[in-house]
């Protein structure tokens, strides 16, 4: 699971197992480092989450962030 971790980036929106509170399973990944910065979808509550309780947490990616040219 932590080989899915190196893989996300800014922007991705990913699904948690478990709903929030507001009912949306879908985050947006807004922060990378030591902890993962995440938004909801749909209240914009936002959260850090450490890389171990993501990578427990996360079901799949659903879409990838915009491809940045710079990266190219």
């Amino acid at each position: 699971m932590l080989t899915v971790l190196a893989d996300l980036d800014l922007g991705d929106i990913v699904r948690l197992r478990k709903a929030h509170p507001c009912g949306s399973y879908e985050w947006e990944i807004v922060r990378l480092g030591a902890d993962i910065g995440l938004v909801c979808v749909k209240c914009q509550r936002r959260i850090l989450l450490s890389r171990r309780e993501l990578a427990r947490r996360l079901k799949t990616i659903i879409s990838r962030g915009v491809d940045d040219p710079a990266k190219s």
